[in-house]
């Protein structure tokens, strides 16, 4: 009788086992649904990011083509204004040349030497 009890205590036992075991994998099963989902949204939102990133990369190289563009239309200009500096820092050179030298003439001494001959 005790092989019996003993029996029928295991049954129990491995039922109960079962049984929790069954909850467990289906409480799995839903866990790993979600994570099905999760995924399939994230792959959706990467894939939108993606066309997006695609796009301001396109636009991006856009501005950058036309920016370039720009450049070479206004590189003429800034080498006639750095030609302008040239030819004006020139005058200005010249200016305090003819200064100096203005300068120096006034500074010369103003009564002209006499000069006597005597025989």
């Amino acid at each position: 009788m005790i092989i019996q009890w003993s029996i029928a205590a295991a049954s129990v036992a491995f039922v109960g086992l079962v049984v929790y075991l069954i909850q467990t994998l289906q409480k799995g099963m839903v866990t790993l649904g979600e994570t099905n989902k999760t995924l399939a949204e994230v792959r959706n939102a990467v894939h939108g990011l993606t066309k997006e990133a695609n796009q301001l990369i396109h636009t991006a190289n856009q501005i950058t083509v036309d920016v370039k563009g720009k450049m070479k239309n206004v590189d003429p200009l800034l080498e006639s204004a750095h030609d302008v500096g040239e030819v004006i820092q020139n005058v200005t050179h010249s200016f305090r040349q003819a200064a100096k030298q203005v300068h120096a003439a006034k500074d010369a001494p103003r009564n002209p030497q006499v000069q006597i001959k005597m025989k």
